[in-house]
């Protein structure tokens, strides 16, 4: 899983911390038997006693989860696979880049890392087997992703969703209530809550020095679903404002939802509440909705079944522009090529394969965790039904996806001004053209 800089503040990240940790797939090669390739495919050169090296953001358990999933291609073409993760990886990736001792390959988590790494010019533009790869089995929004003025570079790997709403069946069907499948439906829905006297919404941004975060996926959520991909993109870049029309009519958007009274009770509130404990109501009605990504059912009632009869499960977060076709907000990361040797170009084009993201989701365990965008991965490999229903959006060829915006922004904004801005703007009102506006002042120039 990759962990965006959010998770990190917030404290949300399940993977064991580490400085460094090195993994070298143990497997012994045995030569391309069918038993050995099995799980592999077919069509890879052997090249007994290579080497290749992926560096990556990715350590302790789940670094030695990809080492069990790497296994089988090392046993098929002997081609070692040294998994090298660091906690320090953006620091130390463009060190060793700019030093002369770049990895063969680099699992990058942020779109703007790899753009940094492309112009540097020691990035290899994906090999033809890459891209057929990616061609078939990822949407065309995920293509882009890994692509830097106009040359594709990167193939995604793991994947995550951010665009669903937590709720309780059981709640919903005590109430009579549905779930929505458009915005209209769920906002007339959400005043029926609000007639009976329920909280139809609740919302919780406080987190510590990274208290704010959970508004601006609220605010990304709405700017992709109204203005689609192409502004959404240009708002990372700031090539559209915060102060501009699209970005304002978002704003506006989030305020007469999760900034409605009617809806949420005292709004200030949200502004105190830790992100973590909004979940809690669910599961008893006390809160009937909650929009957060699916790691905040760790933060549930102790005993709460997370099911879609249970005491929690989630829906997808409807669309608003007709235009905009499954918008879907998320994370992942990309595997980068730093070199066209042989082994280098056999093992990225495993890695863009269906077949490792099947090794590497069975390698996650019974209780899953671990995401895939891959449309060759079938459903029923998905043990955990969480992460099959976010895979069935991920996954799809013609979802609109966009990268989490203030993950992709400068550090400055989408940590800093933005995090701040919007603890304002939700503790005391402060109009929303006054947030755009010292948002816009904040970022930094060259930028």
């Amino acid at each position: 899983m990759s962990i965006s800089k959010k998770g990190l503040l917030a404290g949300v990240a399940t993977a064991t911390v580490a400085l460094v940790a090195t993994f070298v797939a143990p497997a012994a090669y045995a030569g391309t038997s069918a038993a050995n390739c099995a799980s592999v495919g077919s069509g890879y050169a052997v090249q007994k006693g290579k080497t290749v090296e992926v560096f990556t953001s990715v350590v302790g358990d789940e670094l030695t989860k990809y080492q069990l999933a790497s296994a089988a291609f090392t046993a098929c073409t002997g081609i070692k696979i040294n998994w090298n993760g660091s906690d320090q990886f953006e620091n130390q990736l463009p060190v060793r880049v700019a030093g002369g001792t770049a990895p063969d390959l680099a699992l990058i988590p942020q779109p703007g890392l790899l753009a940094q790494m492309v112009a540097t010019g020691q990035v290899v533009p994906a090999p033809s087997a890459v891209v057929n790869n990616v061609n078939r089995y990822w949407s065309k929004s995920w293509r882009g992703l890994g692509s830097v003025n106009g040359t594709f570079y990167a193939a995604p790997n793991s994947a995550n969703l951010k665009s669903l709403v937590w709720y309780s069946p059981k709640q919903f069907a005590k109430y009579g209530y549905t779930v929505p499948t458009t915005w209209a439906q769920m906002f007339t829905q959400s005043d029926k809550m609000a007639a009976a006297g329920q909280t139809a919404w609740c919302g919780g941004i406080g987190s510590g020095g990274a208290t704010g975060w959970p508004a601006t996926d609220w605010l990304e959520e709405v700017v992709v679903r109204e203005a689609g991909s192409t502004v959404y993109n240009n708002w990372i870049s700031h090539k559209v404002k915060f102060s501009d029309a699209p970005i304002i009519h978002a704003m506006n958007t989030v305020w007469g939802w999760m900034g409605n009274s009617k809806y949420v009770g005292k709004v200030s509130t949200i502004a105190t509440t830790a992100f973590q404990d909004a979940i809690t109501g669910v599961p008893t009605g006390g809160c009937m909705q909650l929009q957060q990504a699916s790691f905040i059912a760790a933060d549930l009632p102790t005993g709460s079944v997370v099911s879609p009869t249970g005491d929690a499960w989630v829906y997808y977060l409807p669309g608003i522009n007709p235009a905009v076709q499954t918008p879907v907000e998320g994370g992942g990361e990309f595997f980068a090529a730093f070199n066209s040797n042989k082994a280098t170009v056999e093992a990225q084009t495993f890695f863009s394969s269906p077949q490792w993201a099947i090794s590497r989701i069975k390698a996650a365990g019974a209780n899953g965790g671990w995401l895939s965008a891959n449309s060759g991965v079938p459903a029923a490999d998905y043990t955990n039904p969480l992460d099959a229903l976010s895979a069935k959006y991920l996954a799809d060829p013609h979802s609109t996806f966009v990268f989490d915006a203030s993950d992709a922004m400068p550090a400055a904004i989408g940590n800093g001004a933005e995090w701040t801005g919007f603890t304002d703007w939700f503790a005391n009102g402060t109009p929303v053209k006054t947030v755009a506006a010292r948002i816009d002042a904040a970022w930094p120039t060259g930028n």
